[in-house]
């Protein structure tokens, strides 16, 4: 059996990719001059996932209260993005993201959860 690493107690990474120009999904992705929204750190992106998870979600209270309740931990390599919470917040978020209901931050794709 293949052992884990647990980096910090009650944690997540979510590993991003970048969309390029001509994959985004919407209009809305793109700015007018065609750029991806630029970010400047990972707490920024953070702020952004919180964003887009809590406006998308006003039906589903579940991942609305978990991704409320998620605390920024890190940004490593600049595509994970690691965040904190109670276990069953981050349980809501795994489940969210096997139903394809999560949402990625602006100009990213959530490659998977680890």
């Amino acid at each position: 059996m293949e052992s884990f690493l647990q980096i910090a107690p009650h944690s997540l990474a979510i590993v991003l990719a970048r969309v390029g120009a001509g994959e985004a999904a919407g209009a809305a992705a793109v700015s007018e001059s065609d750029d991806l929204p630029r970010h400047h750190t990972g707490y920024e992106i953070f702020a952004d996932f919180k964003a887009e998870n809590s406006q998308q979600h006003m039906w589903n209270q579940r991942i609305t209260e978990a991704v409320s309740e998620t605390f920024f931990l890190g940004w490593i390599d600049e595509h994970v993005l690691l965040i904190q919470g109670k276990e069953d917040h981050l349980e809501v978020l795994r489940e969210g993201w096997m139903r394809r209901s999560l949402n990625p931050p602006r100009g990213f794709t959530i490659k998977y959860l680890g």
